[in-house]
């Protein structure tokens, strides 16, 4: 299996706070990162910011150049136009593995809540519309205030990784192991990933009660 760090990690969404998070912190670690955006001026935009935070080899694109140039492709992209966008993927995506992290949430007075979807979660929708691509889901619970802060240089937190492609699941598991501090941990198969995705809503509310960037700890692993 191919060390992740000879790879090139693409990260739909990167101008997004969650995928620019996550682009500093694999940047800073020396992996060879591309952004992708619908606007490939807009990414080469967040492409350079990351560079001059975190160094490294970062460069933009549009979405497809991003996923044809990429050996493993972050999906962390709006819920609103997850579909849209990984349909339009398709080609780029197939044969790669693509991690999805989208978190089906809505928001109303009473704070967030998990939003049903039709295939089971994001992640399954993503493993219907792209029946060619290695899908996991990973990174939902990441701080992206967090990502961001390189003064953190220690993050407290495991990354649960599903997916029904063992070799894949476990190159996304190298993935999370690369940020210093994280752990990623098997979580299961693919259809178990709609209490991951939905679990994010308990996060948040736990973080506006305690004004805190709370993260999961998996114990006696």
């Amino acid at each position: 299996m191919t060390s992740v760090r000879e790879m090139t990690v693409g990260v739909l969404g990167g101008t997004g706070a969650q995928g620019r998070g996550l682009a500093i912190r694999w940047a800073k670690a020396g992996l060879k990162v591309v952004i992708g955006s619908r606007n490939a001026e807009r990414a080469q935009q967040a492409a350079d910011e990351i560079k001059e935070i975190a160094g490294g080899d970062v460069t933009g694109a549009d979405n497809a150049a991003c996923a044809a140039a990429s050996d493993l492709v972050l999906a962390a992209l709006p819920w609103e136009g997850h579909a849209d966008t990984l349909k339009s993927l398709q080609t780029e995506l197939a044969g790669k593995i693509v991690i999805d992290c989208v978190n089906p949430l809505g928001f109303d007075k009473k704070g967030p809540y998990a939003l049903p979807v039709d295939e089971g979660s994001a992640a399954q929708q993503a493993e219907q519309i792209l029946p060619d691509s290695r899908v996991t889901a990973a990174f939902h619970h990441v701080s992206a205030v967090t990502l961001a802060d390189l003064g953190v240089d220690h993050v407290d937190l495991d990354v649960l990784v599903l997916g029904d492609d063992r070799e894949a699941t476990d190159t996304v598991r190298e993935l999370a192991d690369i940020i210093p501090g994280v752990r990623g941990i098997y979580g299961g198969r693919l259809r178990n990933a709609h209490q991951v995705e939905a679990f994010t809503a308990n996060l948040i509310a736990i973080n506006r009660r305690y004004k805190a960037h709370a993260g999961l700890r998996i114990t006696d692993v």
